[in-house]
């Protein structure tokens, strides 16, 4: 598995941990010692186009273009609702016709982790794959603040997050899972400004998805269940493969492959 200091390729910017705040130093200090990124105790000596990490009372968040990025599940209470949650059309990609008892999920393409959360919340266990580290180190946040949420805390007890690359997990067989769900990310066409700068900051620690083909080999050769891959409404398929059958929403659809 890939190690978990950020490693030359994944240093697409100048990022830096600001420490300004004895009651988070300690876990400043550590999250330095994680990721091998100097910490810094005053922002001004960072340049203009520096990636900012900083813990403060409402967790752990990224900075950077004005603009400030932080995984948290709060604002989704809403969607997990059971009277909601199993009508979420990922939830409904996944399904159990074909699958076994307490089924595993395996979310190769985890990000923040907002999909997996919705699939955890319909009763399924999800195991998470982020291979950027400080994306990790964002979700991994989260997580830890979504178990002191009442709504949220059983939940959280069904998903369990890796920080490692899931095509070697996968080509490894580290894991065996019923169903393996891929979102690429990708870049996409007629954003909101808001969704743009989000995706142009993320592009700054990971680049979008160069290993398609990769992906869904890797995939395929654990023969699970099903595969889903989400894509924009009028995307291309994933490494030119047809899906059996596709769920489709307003902007964005899922293609379905029954093994």
């Amino acid at each position: 598995m890939r190690s978990s200091k950020i490693s030359p390729s994944e240093k697409m910017a100048d990022i830096y941990i600001l420490c300004d705040n004895d009651e988070y130093k300690e876990k400043s200090i550590g999250l330095s010692d994680i990721l091998g990124i100097r910490c810094v105790y005053d922002n001004v000596k960072t340049g203009p186009e520096s990636l900012i990490l900083h813990y403060g009372s409402d967790g752990l968040s990224l900075t950077g273009d004005g603009m400030t990025l932080r995984a948290d599940f709060s604002d989704m209470t809403d969607r997990l609702r059971p009277d909601r949650v199993k009508g979420e059309m990922i939830n409904k990609a996944v399904g159990l016709k074909y699958l076994k008892d307490d089924p595993l999920i395996m979310d190769a393409t985890a990000g923040f982790g907002e999909d997996s959360i919705l699939m955890a919340a319909a009763g399924f266990r999800v195991v998470m794959f982020e291979r950027n580290m400080i994306i990790a180190m964002l979700l991994k946040d989260a997580l830890i603040r979504a178990k002191t949420v009442e709504e949220l805390s059983d939940i959280t007890t069904r998903l369990q997050l890796r920080c490692g690359d899931s095509i070697e997990a996968m080509n490894d067989k580290l894991i065996q899972p019923d169903v393996i769900y891929l979102d690429p990310m990708f870049p996409q066409r007629n954003k909101s400004g808001l969704i743009k700068k989000k995706f142009q900051l993320l592009q700054k620690l990971e680049n979008p998805c160069d290993e398609e083909e990769d992906l869904f080999d890797a995939a395929c050769r654990l023969n699970p269940s099903k595969i889903i891959v989400k894509r924009p409404l009028k995307g291309n398929v994933l490494a030119f493969r047809k899906p059996g059958y596709c769920i489709k929403g307003s902007t964005v659809r899922y293609d379905c492959y029954v093994l």
